[in-house]
């Protein structure tokens, strides 16, 4: 009952804020429930899809495995090597910046091979036109929607250029919805391994959560930005420019590398961020016997969302905590310290929840990236990109929400 309640105050809050409520599109809204219960349903319940993405988080372990096979040769026992010393607590010696993040570089030469290869555009034409048959959506909007299970925010409009400057207005809305509420392959096995030990099955589980987002993102879109759709029936052509296979593992690579180096930036910057508004609401009086702090206070606005998500009342102050980290910071930030809470403040099924809840790159800093990205692709809609770009961060949100209230009625 839970997650139906809070299932259905998603929608109607979306609802509230529209636009245009009267021009809702209610065969999109209504199919694209109907298609992420049955994404929800499939890929939770079907025995073969269950194996099949049990195989997967055997991958991860490979793909970890091989990945620290190289941090050891470059990093020696900082990155996995065997210790020159008797380590009194070896977990101390997990560093971040060299054990697990390196991950975003091989996944990242994989991603560009595989998209060489014509393995990944055939999968995102045919989940593209799924959504096209289905929602009724226009071929280069489905496509955009499609390639961002696969690749970043800024990469999957990338893929459809030529076609963004024709979209209508919903549309443009749907293609920045879908990369808020989705994340890409190449943080997906790094978000996986860092939930590994709270989240049993993580890899799969994010692996869901991007596919059942997909429909849920254009659900809350067309909700919240009402519009027409374009005349484009076709789907956008994907091509690669690569000239090898081994120009593509040296593009992945590069671009892995920058990627690399945003993630640790970020990291560095954010947490001292925190740690400093922290600080400041310190000097503050104490409430409840217990001094300010910017998670207590998140935790206090987004409990009820957090409840909507499916998680009981008596936790949902720490899981609102989280999902205002994951808005205001970013969803690594979020990952990092949900990894790290004990059972007694998150339970497992909540950690489960929120692991599709906080699947997402709606945050301030991403809008930064979405908005100079597609704002280079398309710079005659800039002003309405810029427009747009708050009432994405809050789609996005509710949309991994949304997901999440299906996850917790479907499990």
């Amino acid at each position: 009952m839970q997650g139906a309640a809070g299932l259905s105050a998603i929608l109607v809050f979306a609802w509230l804020i529209s636009e245009n409520r009267r021009r809702v599109s209610w065969r999109t809204v209504l199919a694209g429930l109907a298609l992420t219960f049955a994404f929800a349903l499939l890929l939770s319940r079907l025995t073969a899809l269950q194996g099949a993405l049990a195989a997967m988080n055997d991958g991860l372990a490979a793909l970890e495995k091989a990945t620290q096979s190289g941090t050891a040769f470059v990093f020696g026992y900082l990155g996995g090597g065997p210790a020159p010393f008797a380590a009194s607590d070896p977990a101390a010696s997990f560093i971040l910046a060299f054990r697990a993040l390196p991950l975003v570089l091989v996944i990242s030469a994989l991603s560009a091979l595989l998209f060489h290869w014509g393995i990944l555009p055939w999968i995102v034409r045919l989940f593209a036109r799924l959504l096209q048959k289905t929602m009724g959506l226009g071929g280069a909007v489905g496509v955009s929607a499609a390639a961002n299970v696969f690749v970043g925010m800024v990469e999957a409009p990338l893929v459809i250029r030529p076609y963004l400057v024709r979209l209508t207005r919903g549309e443009l809305f749907i293609v920045m919805v879908c990369g808020m509420a989705t994340i890409a392959g190449t943080v997906l096995v790094l978000y996986a391994s860092i939930l590994g030990p709270a989240v049993p099955g993580a890899l799969a589980h994010l692996l869901i959560a991007s596919l059942v987002s997909t429909p849920a993102a254009i659900v809350i879109a067309a909700l919240m930005v009402p519009g027409e759709s374009s005349s484009d029936d076709g789907l956008a052509e994907i091509t690669a420019s690569d000239r090898s296979a081994m120009d593509a593992i040296t593009r992945g690579t590069l671009e892995g590398l920058e990627l690399l180096l945003n993630i640790v930036a970020m990291l560095v910057v954010f947490v001292a961020l925190v740690s400093l508004a922290n600080a400041m609401l310190g000097l503050l009086p104490d409430v409840g016997g217990h001094s300010l702090t910017l998670e207590r206070i998140l935790g206090w606005v987004l409990a009820p969302l957090a409840w909507a998500c499916g998680v009981p009342w008596s936790e949902a102050q720490v899981a609102g905590a989280l999902l205002g980290k994951k808005t205001v910071l970013n969803e690594l930030i979020a990952y990092l310290d949900m990894a790290k809470l004990p059972t007694s403040e998150l339970s497992p099924r909540s950690k489960l929840l929120m692991t599709y809840a906080l699947c997402g790159f709606a945050n301030f800093g991403s809008l930064g990236i979405l908005l100079g990205g597609m704002g280079a692709m398309v710079p005659e809609r800039r002003g309405e990109l810029v427009e747009l770009g708050l009432k994405s961060i809050i789609a996005g949100l509710l949309a991994t929400c949304l997901t999440a209230a299906v996850m917790s009625v479907v499990l």
